[in-house]
């Protein structure tokens, strides 16, 4: 497997060994980078990695460009001291909830950098995030408009509408997340039926047969011997990982790794070391150590080891490795988490992600798990494998011991999507609905690279991160792209890299072309008027390289 090369030269002649032999390479234009998985072994086509090619672009922008993102932070930042020593004097007047005479002694409750950082670098861009939706969160929604008097310490109300803005931020990646009567109607059925919520827990007088159908439904959907249902998604990672794992056990958790799963390792006990993303010799290395040196101090070997990793990485749009890390996981004897929150649905010939992706068989995978929230058009999340794992988590999960049970009704949502994605509906609307979206996102990304945007992740994932970079193009991206009826979700510092600032647009099968071209237009004069489009890459049949001490795993 190739991956990362320096950007050191426009063109490089590049000779690279594999194993006894060496292979030479054509000409490759390293200003952009992406990641080729190269199905070779000492020369030889070898199928039980990868059946097809899998590219990756995380292009790196210009120098100038990382110096005027610094630039702009140490402005904010300066500023940001110089309007805090005024409200200290009582130059300016202060906005922000103050502590009691009574706690003025108090240690502080938060940092006070975070403080800071609220207070004069979030607050100016604050308009961008929480905007009230008010309709379904479609391929298109309407927005309830607000403005602020006070630069965006505060908000009202205007009472208007705005209508028909086009969606690209929700997880809406199927186009299940809709509201045409005939497709909910068994929806309203099951909720006339059960109500709203069902005020147990699963181990007490929560588990209803809705449950039950949906598990043996998620059960044959992944082609694994069973599986247990959570009615959130966030706690089916940060509730059951600690139920996996404890003291004296080692996890291997990717850096670019969701929150949910952070928590999940953290709450866990287990000891904790982190692999570069998607980088085969950062994990080897760790699991070569973990089986060597053992625990520290007492070099004892550990319990279990067990490596955390998710399908599709939402705000990288980059697809695990998968083929390289079951075989590193069978070669130490390590176990495998796989978080396949964003790519269930999403990508696989039927929809059933990256197992199915890469032509691979469930039972490489120890525990798979997945959420509802996103291709489902639902809520909550599964974890699924060998009838011995689920009957484990069913006594020993906190989520099973503590939580509500899922709601009736968005079971049933659950089970008409996913009997619509496996054709039990007497339809092909669900297979449409998969090649819809591979359209839309194949679509959607070559026409970014066309216009010269430098975008991140897998030419297959719906998830397309843009890269805006500087701080102050946050703000003005989001509201220029409002003005023209698109809403959009923009991400920056501290949920990303301070260079990194990145506008990200999750791609539906529900998106029109029309809708698309729409977009593409506006980002198109957008890119223009703010100087967004920062690749030096013109396309090319020749991918580029990553760099790599070693181009192939052991079997």
């Amino acid at each position: 497997m190739i991956r990362r090369y320096s950007d050191v030269a426009k063109h490089c002649e590049l000779t690279l060994s594999f194993g006894s032999r060496s292979k030479h390479l054509l000409q490759l234009d390293t200003t952009n980078y992406v990641g080729i998985a190269v199905t070779q072994k000492n020369g030889v086509s070898n199928g039980t990695l990868y059946k097809k090619t899998f590219i990756e672009h995380f292009e790196q922008a210009p120098m100038y460009v990382a110096v005027f993102t610094f630039v702009g932070f140490a402005v904010g930042t300066i500023f940001g001291y110089l309007r805090d020593f005024m409200r200290a004097w009582g130059l300016e007047k202060r906005n922000i909830a103050t502590e009691r005479e009574q706690q003025k002694d108090f240690v502080p409750l938060y940092q006070d950098f975070e403080n800071f950082y609220t207070r004069n670098l979030y607050l100016r861009i604050r308009d961008n995030w929480n905007r009230p939706i008010c309709s379904v969160p479609g391929p298109q929604f309407d927005l309830m408009e607000r403005v602020t008097d006070d630069y965006n310490w505060t908000f009202r109300f205007t009472g208007r509408t705005i209508k028909n803005v086009i969606n690209m931020g929700s997880y809406n990646y199927l186009g299940f997340a809709e509201t045409d009567v005939n497709a909910l109607k068994t929806v309203t059925i099951e909720l006339e039926k059960y109500g709203t919520g069902v005020c147990s827990t699963r181990q007490e007088m929560g588990t209803l047969d809705k449950h039950v159908e949906l598990e043996k439904l998620v059960a044959k959907f992944l082609g694994v011997e069973d599986a247990m249902v959570f009615g959130m998604g966030f706690a089916t990672n940060s509730m059951n990982i600690p139920a996996l794992v404890g003291k004296g056990c080692l996890i291997l958790s990717d850096e670019l790794n969701h929150t949910s799963l952070v928590l999940g390792a953290r709450l866990s006990g287990a000891t904790i070391r982190i692999f570069k993303h998607n980088n085969m010799q950062s994990l080897e290395k760790l699991l070569r150590d973990a089986i060597i040196y053992g625990q520290p101090r007492t070099h004892r070997a550990w319990r279990k080891i067990i490596i955390l990793v998710e399908g599709i990485y939402s705000m990288e749009g980059s697809i695990v490795r998968l083929p390289e890390i079951v075989s590193l996981k069978n070669k130490y004897k390590a176990y495998l988490y796989l978080d396949e929150a964003h790519s269930i649905g999403a990508v696989g010939a039927t929809g059933r992600g990256v197992v199915e992706y890469f032509g691979m068989s469930p039972d490489d995978v120890d525990v798979l798990m997945g959420t509802f929230t996103k291709s489902f058009g639902a809520a909550g999340g599964y974890i699924a494998g060998k009838k011995g794992l689920v009957d484990f988590l069913r006594t020993h999960s906190h989520s099973a011991v503590y939580a509500t049970s899922m709601c009736p009704a968005v079971a049933e949502q659950i089970i008409r999507a996913m009997k619509c994605l496996m054709g039990l509906d007497g339809t092909t609307q669900g297979l449409q609905r998969v090649r819809q979206l591979e359209k839309n996102t194949r679509y959607f990304r070559r026409k970014l690279h066309e216009m010269g945007f430098i975008i991140y992740g897998n030419d297959d994932s719906p998830v397309v991160p843009l890269l805006l970079y500087m701080p102050g193009k946050i703000g003005a991206f989001a509201r220029r792209m409002l003005e023209k009826n698109i809403g959009v979700v923009v991400v920056g510092f501290p949920a990303t890299p301070i260079t990194e600032s990145r506008a990200r647009f999750c791609v539906s099968a529900a998106h029109t072309r029309e809708m698309l071209d729409t977009v593409l237009n506006a980002l198109d004069e957008l890119g223009d008027f703010l100087h967004l489009k920062y690749s030096r890459y013109s396309k090319s049949s020749h991918p580029e390289l990553y760099e790599e001490s070693r181009l192939e795993l052991e079997d």
